[in-house]
Parts: structure tokens; sequence; C-alpha cells
């Protein structure tokens, strides 16, 4: 079984989400794709930057789905 992560932005301020980006990579597991997406959404976070995140209330929201392959 493989998982998929998908990462999603939120603001605070707007009230709502963008649409979710599932990430391309499948993971073996559930703690590989956990502690890809902790790594991933924290690097977003610092791309956005600061002063945008603290404005709009942004945050990021990351699941880890198990799938199955075909």
């Amino acid at each position: 079984m493989k998982f998929l992560l998908t990462l999603v932005i939120c603001s605070g301020v707007a009230g709502e989400c963008m649409p979710g980006y599932e990430w391309p990579k499948r993971f073996d597991g559930m703690y590989d794709c956990l502690q890809f997406g902790y790594v991933e959404s924290s690097k977003k976070l610092e791309e956005i930057g600061k002063i945008e995140v603290d404005r709009y209330l942004m945050h990021i929201k990351f699941y880890c789905q198990p799938i199955q392959e075909t």
C-alpha cells in the first residue's frame, strides 16, 4: 500500500482554503508521508513569509491517505 500526500493552504481571514495539492511522489508508509508533510509544510510557510502568514492567518493542513496501486 502506498500513501498520497495532499497539502492544503488556508487563510483564517478569508475563512477558506485553496484546492489541495496532491504531491506527485507516493510514499511507502504513513510515517514517511507524515515526515515529508511536516517538512514541506514548514518550507512552504517560510516561502510565504512571516508577514503574509500573520496578516492573513495562513496555515497549512496536510493529509496522508492510503491508496491502492493499480
